[in-house]
């Protein structure tokens, strides 16, 4: 592969990473919101989608109550909180959750990145190299968010489920990992650019560890729209639910009888065993990949093992707590950062075979 030529004004590849960086950092903060929107069940407490009037939430009693009355038209309230007797404050409460989701989704879209773009655009600082690519990650951001609603919506309608569809919660979190990931590895390119490196494609060793990863966090989204976590059972210390699911190695529920591509996808039984147990499949990839990379680069071999090891420790953590909230949260967000330190150890290793 040719390498890139060296920076030069007035194009500022450094300053560039270090926004995205930035963005990176946003989206993840985004992501953790997301995962507490999802435990709390706030997700369709905003029954309709305003990109731009959405941006406040009711500032008086009626405008509250006029929300409130929206929800009670949708299957989770006919279904579940209305007969548990929800008041308008349970209501406020999941309400500012989404309504907090959707608000950092807008700034991380608008401010973080649709306003630094157009800058570093007119400015002329952006290599044209890479004019493309972020204009794919703007679409990719803009496709995440209209993934967004079509999940929401998906819990709306009459004869709906009381959650959202495990599917579009699937897409939309793994729309915005893949965001994350993508803006991660252009950070890292832009560097090498400006140091006259090649910008290296993910190859070998980088991409099987990549591939790893993305299929345990498809199932991770997987289990969090089916809320399949608590069918191995609970409690600190009980064995039966971890490293058995209700006191067996392979738990007894599954169900075979539609055929085994929708019971690797919409079993709950089936889809908390293959997280559970591909995970150890992660961690040989990456254990591998660290070592490969500690006579590169120790901080990535550090980085890898300690990511990984806290996932592991925060997901046994996260079952037998019976899905504590602050656990679960913490799980997805060292979940975003294991994604990320892969991705380093992938973009550095990859450049060294270039």
């Amino acid at each position: 592969m040719d390498h890139a030529p060296l920076e030069s004004p007035p194009y500022r590849p450094v300053l560039l990473a270090r926004w995205l960086w930035l963005v990176v950092t946003c989206l993840i903060i985004v992501l953790v919101v997301g995962g507490v929107t999802r435990l709390t069940e706030s997700g369709l407490s905003i029954t309709d989608w305003k990109p731009v009037t959405g941006v406040l939430p009711p500032l008086n009693e009626t405008d509250w109550l006029a929300e409130f009355d929206g929800y009670k038209q949708i299957p989770q309230y006919t279904q579940m909180n209305g007969p548990a007797g929800m008041s308008l404050d349970d209501y406020k409460w999941i309400y500012f959750w989404e309504w907090l989701h959707r608000f950092l989704v807008r700034m991380v879209l608008g401010t973080a990145f649709v306003v630094p773009l157009a800058w570093f655009w007119l400015r002329g600082t952006i290599p044209p190299r890479f004019k493309p690519r972020l204009l794919g990650l703007l679409a990719l951001g803009g496709s995440q968010a209209v993934v967004g609603w079509f999940m929401v919506r998906s819990g709306l309608s009459a004869g709906a489920d009381v959650k959202v569809s495990h599917y579009w919660l699937a897409a939309h979190l793994m729309l915005a990992l893949t965001l994350l990931a993508c803006l991660a590895w252009t950070a890292l390119d832009l560097v090498a650019y400006a140091k006259g490196r090649p910008l290296p494609r993910p190859r070998g060793l980088g991409l099987a560890a990549l591939a790893a990863v993305f299929v345990q966090l498809v199932y991770g989204a997987l289990l969090a729209g089916l809320r399949a976590g608590p069918v191995a059972g609970s409690g600190w210390f009980n064995w039966d639910a971890w490293p058995l699911m209700q006191g067996a190695f392979v738990p007894a529920g599954i169900d075979w009888s539609q055929g085994i591509p929708r019971a690797l996808l919409a079993d709950p039984y089936l889809v908390h065993f293959l997280h559970r147990w591909w995970a150890w499949v992660v961690v040989a990839v990456l254990i591998v990949l660290a070592r490969r990379l500690r006579s590169i680069d120790r901080r990535i071999s550090v980085a890898i093992h300690s990511a990984f090891g806290t996932q592991i420790v925060l997901g046994i953590a996260t079952v037998m707590s019976g899905i504590a909230l602050w656990l679960a949260a913490l799980h997805q967000l060292t979940g975003a950062l294991l994604l990320i330190a892969t991705v380093w150890g992938a973009h550095r290793l990859s450049s060294k075979i270039a």
